[in-house]
């Protein structure tokens, strides 16, 4: 399998890898199952976020897209899981302003102002868990095209809470925890973990449930988050 990806990539264009070529034909196998059924996840390659809530996850996902567009606040904020797909584009003549967004549940509608894309992952939570901090397992997917990315998949798991509010049942923090290793099990997932530096990384959330999901640590990153600076992220390149 090894030699066939290093013949197949051999033979693509300057400039160009199998990665590039290959993820967005796992993105639209993606798109199309979560149309069919929602229910329906294939383990496809992708990068898991996972941390405690308020850990800094929001930080190192808007440190990879190097734009500023999730929610942010107090208590659990993500509360749907978020599948975002990175899309590297070339670059454009208006630079930044030149990215864009796209929902899968706003067919064809792009959105260039990415505090529209924030407001968007907002109501799109509401509308399915409403406003008072409920949680679910369905995704929001959200594409985001720019010359300033690699091309991958991530994915932005709720914070493990252990304390319900809102309309929150009781045993919140088993089912996040339920819902995280969920995602992170498959052998394809890269297992982000973000801790903040001054948590001792025996009591880490993040960490306890990568163990858990990866004994071996072959295919977890501990991302530190130091509070009020970015994260030390690592080389995903």
């Amino acid at each position: 399998m090894a030699r066939a990806f290093a013949e197949h990539e051999a033979n693509l264009p300057v400039g160009d890898t199998l990665g590039q070529t290959l993820i967005p034909v796992i993105n639209k196998l993606q798109d199309v199952f979560a149309q069919v059924s929602p229910d329906v996840r294939l383990d496809l390659p992708q990068v898991a976020v996972i941390g405690s809530q308020s850990s800094g996850k929001s930080s190192v996902l808007e440190a990879l897209v190097g734009r500023d567009f999730l929610p942010r606040g107090s208590n659990i904020v993500t509360r749907r899981p978020l599948i975002l797909q990175l899309i590297k584009i070339p670059p454009s003549p208006a630079g930044p302003a030149g990215d864009w967004g796209e929902f899968l549940h706003c067919h064809g509608k792009r959105f260039h102002d990415f505090d529209r894309i924030r407001q968007e992952i907002l109501a799109e939570t509401d509308r399915l868990v409403g406003t008072n901090k409920g949680v679910s397992d369905k995704p929001i997917r959200l594409k985001i095209y720019s010359s300033s990315v690699l091309t991958m998949t991530l994915v932005d798991l709720p914070g493990i809470t252990r304390v319900p509010v809102g309309d929150q049942p009781n045993d919140i923090e088993a089912r996040v925890r339920a819902m995280v290793l969920d995602y992170i099990a498959a052998e394809s997932c890269i297992i982000l973990a973000v801790t903040p530096a001054n948590q001792d990384p025996a009591a880490s959330d993040a960490l306890e449930l990568a163990r858990r999901a990866d004994p071996a640590g072959a295919r977890t990153i501990g991302a530190p988050k130091v509070t009020g600076t970015e994260a030390h992220l690592p080389d995903l390149e």
